[in-house]
């Protein structure tokens, strides 16, 4: 669950703008490094000023009270359904525009000078830097020096027709992430394209990977993009395997001694799916053959398959 930005300036969701503007102010004199010493202070701080930087927006406010946090970070999507574009998710720059009181200051511990408020962030950052932390306001938090972790792999499905798997092919997909500035500390959404040399005779579950396309971040290893093959249904063939099988309806007037009365099978070696290992090899084609009876008969035809039966 995400975090509650009104619960974080101490409001209800009916503040409105002034309220939002006065709770920063008071809250944000009250846990300024330089004044509090508390060591929990500078988070408490950065927090606040990441509350004050959503609310105090108009937009970026009626996306969190929609979607919260997850939707507001994540982005949500112009229009529902498969393959729509999703809008840029919101990342906290560390520069929120805060106008409080010129008057309003605070004091560094050992100096005579004061500190307008609108400066409070700028202190804060050097307050991070000083204590030998390094600041990742783009992505939530401070993390060590030197501490790396990967995000989680991001799995999506790759749907691919029975044509597809049996040719080959190649396909484009284009994926949004975020890329690190020069900064290092703030993002910009880019578009990609990532290419996938489908292989004849791939099976469905076959995983492609994507070393490290995911989102970009301050001592962030980038997520592993896994695109995992489903195969789509097809009109006349389904497939078992390495082996096609095949269903044709013949009508009872077109049957022959060969074939009979009844359901039937034939085999067609070899022309089934290409095999993943060698796509010059192939699986076998099954052909099952489904007598279609006529729903009914005239007479006259009645009389014609009874001397048949009799005969």
């Amino acid at each position: 669950m995400g975090q509650d930005y009104y619960a974080v300036l101490e409001l209800n969701r009916s503040a409105k703008d002034a309220d939002i503007k006065k709770a920063y102010r008071k809250l944000a004199l009250k846990y300024h490094p330089l004044k509090n010493k508390d060591p929990w202070a500078p988070g408490k701080f950065k927090q606040l000023a990441e509350a004050y930087d959503v609310l105090s927006d108009p937009v970026r406010k009626a996306v969190y009270d929609k979607f919260a946090e997850e939707g507001l970070k994540g982005g949500i999507p112009l229009e529902f359904g498969i393959d729509t574009p999703w809008t840029e998710g919101y990342v906290f720059h560390g520069n929120p525009e805060i106008h409080p009181s010129e008057n309003d200051q605070v004091r560094g511990k050992n100096s005579s000078a004061t500190v307008p408020t609108h400066s409070l962030l700028k202190y804060a950052l050097e307050f991070y830097t000083a204590e030998g932390a390094e600041v990742n306001m783009a992505f939530g938090g401070l993390r060590g020096r030197g501490v790396k972790k990967q995000d989680p792999p991001i799995e999506r499905d790759l749907y691919l027709s029975l044509e597809d798997l049996f040719f080959g092919c190649t396909k484009k997909i284009k994926i949004s992430r975020r890329v690190m500035n020069e900064d290092g500390h703030a993002s910009t959404i880019k578009d990609k394209i990532l290419t996938i040399d489908v292989q004849p005779g791939w099976k469905p579950g076959t995983k492609i990977t994507f070393k490290e396309e995911g989102d970009q971040g301050p001592n962030i290893i980038p997520a592993d993009i896994i695109f995992i093959v489903k195969e789509k249904l097809h009109p006349r063939f389904k497939r078992e395997d390495d082996n096609l099988i095949y269903v044709a309806g013949i009508p009872l007037g077109k049957v022959t001694p060969r074939l009979g009365i009844g359901d039937t099978k034939g085999l067609v070696p070899h022309e089934g799916m290409p095999l993943p290992q060698d796509p010059t090899s192939k699986g076998d084609l099954y052909m099952y053959f489904d007598i279609v009876f006529p729903a009914r008969l005239t007479p006259a035809k009645k009389a014609l398959v009874r001397e048949a039966l009799l005969n």
